[in-house]
C-alpha cells in the first residue's frame, strides 16, 4: 500500500500569511519524503483563501528542488483554465526539474468564483476539459501534433520541452463516473474520496468503481485508485479536536464553493458558514480513522478492506492548524502507522 501527502495550503484567517503558508507547505512535503510517504500532491485554486496555490506544477518544480526520491503530484491541474499546448511545456519543463517524479492530476474544477474571474463558463467545464485532455494527449505522445476542435485550433506543433518520463508521467483523473470511464477506457487513474462519511460510502463508491470498469471491460485493477482520506493519530483530545475542527472548516468552505453560495465580506477571505451537511465531532470521530494510532490502523485496514486502493492520500495541513503538531504527525505515520498496515496487509495476502 502507498502512503501520499495531500497539501491543500489553506489559510484560516489572516493571522497566517501567505509566505507561512506556502513555507509550511513545502516543509510538510519534505517531511513527507522522510517519513517514507510516496507522493506529496498539491493542490490548485485561486482568489480566495480555501487554498493558495495557484500552479500545482509551480510547487512541483520547487519541491524538486528540496526533495530526491518521493513523487510530486498535481491533484489537480484545473484543465479549462489553461491553454494546453503552455500547460504541455510547463508538464515538461516539471518532470525535467523533478527528474522524472512528477505524477500529473487533472480535473475539470467546479468553483464557479475562480471560472467566473478567468473569463470560462463551468456550465461547460466538463466538454473543455475532454478537449483540453485529449490535446495534451496529443502533445505528450507525438513529436509534433494538431488539433481542430471546438475550444481549441491548433496547428502543427511541436513541444520543445519534453517529460523524462515517456512516453507521459501517469495521468491521474478527478471526478465522478464518467472520469472513472475514461480512466479505464484510456488506461489513466484516478481519485476518490467519501469526505468526511464512513464505511458505508466506500462500499458505494467501491460499487461505482468496478461499475466503471465493467463498462469499459476491463479489470478493476487497471488503474489506479487513490483515496483521499483526512486521518489523525493522537491520544490528546485537544489535537483531535482541533483536526476535527480544520477539517470540518475546509469542507464547509468546499462545499460553500461547490454549491455557488460563497460568502466574504471582503472579497477575499470566504466566511465559514455551519451547514445542514455539517457532522458532528462524534460523527466524524466515527466515520474517519482518527483517534490513537492501534484505532487509525484497525479502521483504515477495514476501509482498504472495503475500497482495496492503491494508494491513501491523507489531509495534512487544513486550516489553521498547528505545523509543529501536523510535522510531529507526518512523522509518527512513517514510524509507525505505514508500517504497521503494510506488515497487516502482508500477512493478510499470504
Amino acid at each position: 500500500m502507498e502512503f501520499a501527502t495531500f497539501i491543500l495550503a489553506a489559510q484560516r484567517g489572516y493571522h497566517q500569511s501567505p509566505e507561512i503558508v506556502i513555507r509550511n507547505s513545502i516543509e510538510q512535503a519534505i517531511v513527507s519524503e522522510q517519513a517514507g510517504f510516496g507522493t506529496a500532491w498539491f493542490a490548485e485554486h485561486h482568489f480566495n483563501n480555501y487554498s493558495l496555490i495557484p500552479s500545482p506544477l509551480m510547487m512541483v518544480a520547487h519541491c524538486a528542488g528540496v526533495t530526491s526520491t518521493i513523487r510530486l503530484g498535481t491533484a489537480v491541474c484545473v484543465l479549462p483554465l489553461y491553454k494546453p499546448q503552455r500547460l504541455l511545456s510547463e508538464i515538461g519543463f516539471a518532470d525535467i526539474l523533478a527528474n522524472g517524479r512528477l505524477e500529473l492530476g487533472v480535473g475539470s474544477g467546479y468553483q464557479q468564483f475562480e471560472f467566473e474571474r478567468f473569463g470560462v463558463s463551468i456550465d461547460e467545464a466538463p466538454a473543455i476539459f475532454s478537449e483540453h485532455l485529449d490535446i495534451l494527449l496529443k502533445g505528450l505522445n507525438q513529436n509534433i501534433f494538431e488539433h481542430d476542435g471546438h475550444y481549441e485550433k491548433i496547428p502543427p506543433t511541436a513541444i520543445s520541452v519534453s517529460t523524462v518520463q515517456r512516453p507521459a508521467p501517469p495521468i491521474w483523473m478527478a471526478g465522478g463516473p464518467a472520469r472513472m470511464k475514461r480512466a479505464y477506457r484510456e488506461g489513466h487513474n484516478f481519485f476518490v474520496t467519501a469526505f468526511h462519511d464512513g464505511l458505508a460510502s466506500l462500499s458505494t463508491l467501491r460499487g461505482a468503481i468496478k461499475e466503471a470498469a465493467a463498462s469499459e471491460d476491463r479489470n478493476v485493477t487497471d488503474a489506479r485508485i487513490s483515496l483521499l482520506r483526512c486521518c489523525y493519530a493522537s491520544d490528546d483530545e485537544e489535537e483531535i479536536k482541533s483536526y476535527l475542527d480544520n477539517a470540518r472548516f475546509q469542507r464547509r468552505l468546499s462545499e460553500a464553493l461547490h454549491q455557488r453560495r460563497q460568502q466574504s465580506h471582503d472579497g477575499y477571505l470566504l466566511q465559514e458558514t455551519p451547514t445542514q451537511q455539517d457532522l458532528s465531532f462524534g460523527a466524524m470521530r466515527n466515520n474517519l480513522p482518527i483517534g490513537s494510532v492501534n484505532r487509525v490502523i484497525d479502521r483504515l485496514l477495514e476501509e482498504i478492506d472495503i475500497l482495496n486502493p492503491d494508494q491513501i492520500a491523507i489531509q495534512t495541513q487544513l486550516g489553521d492548524f498547528d505545523q509543529k503538531l501536523m510535522l510531529r504527525q507526518i512523522e509518527l505515520w512513517g514510524d509507525k502507522i505505514i508500517p504497521a498496515i503494510n506488515k497487516a496487509l502482508g500477512y493478510a495476502r499470504v
